[in-house]
């Protein structure tokens, strides 16, 4: 299991939201902003297997490029998003149950 970990700006935030969640893709979404690329922009924490990371990066690509086209609008960032892929394998959970 993965944590993809994905800082988009927020001109592409409900584009994304709402066709990673018709592709059935389970998401928690924080807002966030300053220093990263100071200006606002949305944290998406996903838990995925593996294999299907290079998938959902293509999904979370394919939804900015299509919200670009409807909307005519030129990327003038080096980058749409930027993400982070952090191994779980060794997570705990944050509050264990007591023991009675």
């Amino acid at each position: 299991m993965k944590l993809l970990v994905c800082i988009i700006d927020n001109f592409y935030r409900d584009e994304v939201e709402r066709q990673l969640k018709q592709k059935e893709y389970r998401m928690t979404e924080l807002a966030s902003s300053g220093g990263f690329w100071r200006k606002g922009n949305t944290t998406f924490l996903f838990g995925v297997e593996e294999q299907d990371v290079p998938a959902l990066k293509d999904a979370m690509k394919e939804a900015c490029l299509q919200l670009e086209k409807k909307k005519q609008r030129k990327n003038t960032q080096a980058h749409r998003f930027t993400s982070f892929l952090v191994d779980v394998k060794d997570s705990a959970p944050f509050l264990a149950m007591s023991q009675q």
